[in-house]
């Protein structure tokens, strides 16, 4: 049984761009119970467009997290809060600014991945916790991941990153910088204040539709979708919708377009762009030898948002370090979206892991 709670943590928050965020809110989801000894937690951070709700009949890893799965909520009290600058109810430019009593739209302050781990460290308050046995994330979520074993390295116990990367690639950031350039290019963006207006629905659709590209391997598109027509015979030698994979981004795009902000996808789309473990720390040597956890680093052999080569990389520092890291790559045709689709062999490889390890 799930359990979803928002906290209100009054002492504020400062980010690293210097601001400071008063009265922030954190949403989350709990799932199994915590032991007598709290060494059962488990933290469970999700990608851009995810939620809270990781498990049950309609979680986005409902196939991974639950009663016998590989993470198993018989066995572990699993947490997944809503990263900090989203619109699923933790603090982000949907929520009122008490100092207007509106919005605050684009007057919310840059948020990082780093501040987005800050604040989830309250989670560790509420429920008395030394330590996360795991944390565990895919994609936004492993880069979480990873700045927990870095920031909190006393915290965390097991990390295990998937179809991650360290910082993105220039591609990866030419494809966020065009996907944010959709939505502010669209009149109804209005610098952010839609709030009660018309919402910039055509330029996060179209985000949506450049991000899921990055999401599908040109294989995996190839079988899928192929030239194929949507519906007809030949070609209609105008501008409607003549192929298969062109009435599909626009399904997702419209899909997307009904369960989620626009400035929430700014916000965490900027955040991914800022995340440089480099950068921050000097060199990845530097940033994980700050690390002590054991490391599972898993990717997807088609994934090309963050190709293996970027978990490779990841791994090959660590080993120097001495680290203890289990490196598995899966081999799918389902890109970026593995993490998601190839279920059966993400709860064979996990469940493998967390028993033999712990």
């Amino acid at each position: 049984m799930s359990k979803t709670l928002t906290f209100t943590y009054t002492d504020g928050l400062t980010l690293e761009s210097g601001s400071t965020l008063p009265n922030f809110q954190l949403s989350y989801t709990t799932y199994g119970t915590l032991n007598k000894e709290k060494s059962n937690a488990i933290l469970i951070c999700h990608a851009l467009s995810g939620d809270s709700d990781v498990g049950g009949a309609s979680g986005w890893w409902k196939d991974v997290v639950g009663p016998g799965k590989s993470i198993d909520t018989h066995k572990y009290f699993v947490v997944c809060s809503n990263s900090l600058g989203s619109c699923y109810g933790s603090s982000g430019p949907t929520s009122v600014n008490d100092a207007t009593q509106t919005e605050y739209g684009m007057d919310f302050p840059v948020v990082t991945v780093g501040d987005m781990v800050s604040a989830q460290r309250k989670l560790m308050d509420i429920f008395d916790l030394e330590k996360w046995h795991a944390v565990v994330g895919p994609s936004m979520g492993g880069m979480q991941a990873l700045e927990w074993s870095i920031m909190y390295p006393d915290k965390v116990d097991i990390c295990i990153p998937l179809v991650t990367t360290a910082r993105l690639s220039t591609a990866a950031l030419a494809f966020g910088a065009i996907g944010r350039n959709a939505i502010t290019s669209d009149p109804n963006w209005n610098n952010g204040d839609y709030y009660g207006k018309t919402a910039p629905e055509t330029g996060l659709s179209i985000a949506r539709m450049i991000g899921h590209i990055t999401y599908l391997s040109s294989e995996g598109l190839t079988q899928k979708f192929g030239r194929r027509l949507q519906e007809k015979q030949d070609y209609s030698y105008d501008f409607s919708t003549d192929f298969q994979i062109e009435s599909y981004l626009q399904h997702q795009g419209d899909k997307f377009v009904n369960r989620f902000d626009a400035n929430a996808y700014l916000y965490l789309s900027r955040a991914m762009s800022y995340f440089d473990l480099a950068k921050k720390y000097g060199s990845l040597n530097d940033a994980f030898d700050k690390s002590s956890a054991k490391f599972l680093v898993m990717s997807i052999s088609s994934d090309t948002l963050y190709p293996s080569s970027q978990s490779k990389e990841i791994v090959k520092t660590l080993m120097k370090l001495n680290r203890q890291v289990t490196f598995v790559e899966i081999d799918s045709p389902h890109g970026h979206d593995g993490f998601l689709n190839e279920s059966e062999t993400n709860n064979h490889v996990l469940s493998s892991y967390l028993e033999n390890v712990s």
